[in-house]
């Protein structure tokens, strides 16, 4: 039976892991950059706003994930954004505070251990949640081999809130923009049986209700 665990990286040798993932799949693999030092200038060595997580099956790097704290709403001219209708920047802003999800990859071969994702999302929710923050927010390629979009909107429920065309990657896909209320993913999971969801929720449920418990003494 195979292991997984997720840490926060710190160390020099997991930033070295993160970057052999990172030149792996988006360099080797999926060629969307073209060095793995360009593309990760000082967020791996603890530039502020930034968490980077690392996933590791039987001790041997599997996946990333990277989270930005408070990401700008205000996206360049250039990728031709278009919202859905009735979704505005304002509205976004309005809703909460978001997290930027980016840089979520898992190599090949583990791609088929859904406890990979699974307890990736569960460490970057932890953290979010722990800093009250409310909101993920992220875009995933629509139509690409092995796009996230499935398991983002009907595993975890994230909503299309816009697309656009160009971004910082060399991908011709459209981008998705998604974004997550995680109060109300916790909400509609708590009390599900399935096994995807409670290994999503495991040990964080403390969090959640201690959340939504100071939540609701604000608002009454």
């Amino acid at each position: 039976m195979s292991s997984v665990t997720v840490l926060r990286i710190e160390s020099a040798g997991d930033r070295i892991s993160a970057l052999d993932v990172i030149r792996q799949v988006f360099c080797e693999e999926k060629n969307w950059i073209s060095t793995v030092q360009n593309q990760i200038p000082d967020e791996l060595a603890g530039e502020t706003g930034f968490s980077w997580f690392l996933a590791k099956v039987n001790g041997r790097p599997a996946g990333v994930l990277r989270l930005l704290y408070d990401p700008s709403f205000e996206l360049p001219e250039e990728y031709d954004v278009k919202f859905m209708p009735g979704i505005t920047v304002e509205k976004l802003k309005s809703a909460g505070r978001y997290v930027e999800i980016g840089r979520f990859m898992i190599l090949e071969e583990f791609r088929k251990n859904p406890k990979v994702a699974l307890r990736l999302m569960r460490a970057a929710t932890e953290e979010v949640i722990e800093r009250d923050y409310t909101h993920f927010i992220t875009d995933v390629f629509e139509g690409e081999a092995h796009s996230p979009l499935n398991f983002h909107t009907r595993v975890l429920g994230f909503e299309v809130v816009g697309k656009h065309l160009f971004g910082e990657l060399n991908c011709s896909s459209t981008r998705i923009i998604l974004m997550l209320d995680i109060l109300k993913l916790y909400s509609r999971i708590k009390d599900s049986k399935s096994r995807i969801y409670g290994e999503l929720i495991e040990g964080l449920r403390g969090i959640f209700e201690r959340k939504a418990a100071l939540a609701q003494m604000t608002r009454g």
